[in-house]
């Protein structure tokens, strides 16, 4: 089932049935922001969504995007290898326009898409247990955590 929630109470607002259906990832996307297109919402999606093809469209119809991104949807080459070579707190981004993709290291990579955010670094208020330094962490990761959660 993909579903589109309203992100401070949860509430589904559209939703679709999985029925195996050959149909394109982006179809499935805008068939389900159908009524939200052109309305400049903000939409914060999983890793199985996005893309920088599907980020550029909603941006061409007025809708702006967030979230985890899989390393085979876009991901510039030379941004993906300089990911690796990370340590931990560490990002790099490059943008093309409006779309944003930033690696950021934590226990692992996290790729982010953004049509919203900046690559700013943010402190999250809270402190490592075993460092006890200020935990920082990017403002698209601290914003898709705060609204992904309905």
């Amino acid at each position: 089932m993909r579903r589109v929630c309203e992100a401070v109470l949860g509430y589904i607002c559209n939703m679709e049935i999985y029925s195996a259906a050959r149909k394109k990832l982006e179809d499935t996307v805008l068939s389900l922001l159908d009524r939200n297109l052109g309305q400049n919402h903000h939409i914060y999606q999983d890793n199985f969504y996005n893309s920088m093809r599907l980020a550029q469209t909603l941006l061409d119809r007025n809708v702006r995007v967030c979230g985890t991104m899989r390393a085979n949807r876009g991901i510039p080459c030379d941004l993906e290898g300089d990911g690796k070579c990370l340590k931990k707190g560490q990002s790099v981004f490059q943008r093309k326009g409006d779309v944003m993709v930033q690696v950021w290291k934590d226990k692992r990579l996290a790729r982010m898409i953004s049509t919203i955010h900046e690559a700013t670094i943010v402190n999250t208020g809270q402190r490592d247990r075993k460092t006890n330094m200020e935990i920082k962490k990017p403002y698209a990761v601290v914003q898709y955590n705060k609204f992904i959660k309905a």
